[in-house]
């Protein structure tokens, strides 16, 4: 079954395709459609995610998967919060966003470093779609002084996990894609699918 992807994030695709490749869904990211991102003007995760997914389904003509994600930091009231992917700019990369963090977070000790990765996935069987698949999970960590590692994307060198040393950036990528928010997100997508009794289709 070809579902298009609504994300032009490299990361983000090949953590989708990892993770969803083994259950006969043939993703397809939306640029191959030459589709361009959603304006995300939601004031959350779960209307951003809904946008984006509509967005793609309508001019793909297909299921659409969508995801919104961010850092929620304690200290700084849970920014960046939707705002992550440019929390540094519109167009800021993401060594830029991981400077910018460490800037606002300059002198706070590690206690109040305190942080998570949010995230929120949407299935929508066509545009139109009345009742969205809607799955959410989060990761709990803190946020590092530096950065540590050149693996994984966004704020994986500056986040580490809970009961952790080593950075989500740092992390092989199948140890990652088990205890990730986003692998928590799917894994709860996977279980409407593996559920005979939901029509998907």
């Amino acid at each position: 079954m070809e579902v298009v992807l609504a994300s032009s994030n490299h990361g983000k695709i090949k953590e989708f395709k990892d993770i969803l490749g083994n259950v006969g869904l043939n993703i397809i990211p939306q640029k191959e459609f030459s589709i361009e991102s959603a304006d995300e003007t939601g004031l959350t995760f779960v209307e951003n995610a809904i946008l984006k997914a509509r967005h793609a389904s309508i001019q793909a003509k297909l299921p659409a998967i969508a995801d919104d994600s961010g850092l929620q930091v304690d200290f700084l009231k849970g920014a960046p919060g939707i705002y992550s992917a440019r929390y540094a700019g519109e167009k800021a990369t993401d060594d830029e966003n991981n400077n910018y963090l460490l800037k606002r977070l300059k002198r706070v000790p590690k206690a109040l470093r305190t942080a998570r990765y949010q995230t929120v996935i949407v299935f929508l069987k066509h545009f139109a779609d009345p009742k969205p698949i809607i799955c959410e999970a989060h990761w709990e960590g803190h946020i590092a002084t530096d950065n540590q590692g050149d693996g994984g994307f966004g704020y994986d060198p500056l986040f580490i996990p809970l009961g952790q040393t080593l950075s989500a950036a740092e992390m092989k990528m199948n140890e990652k894609n088990k205890v990730s928010h986003r692998a928590r997100a799917l894994s709860k997508l996977l279980d409407y699918f593996a559920d005979p009794q939901d029509t998907l289709w």
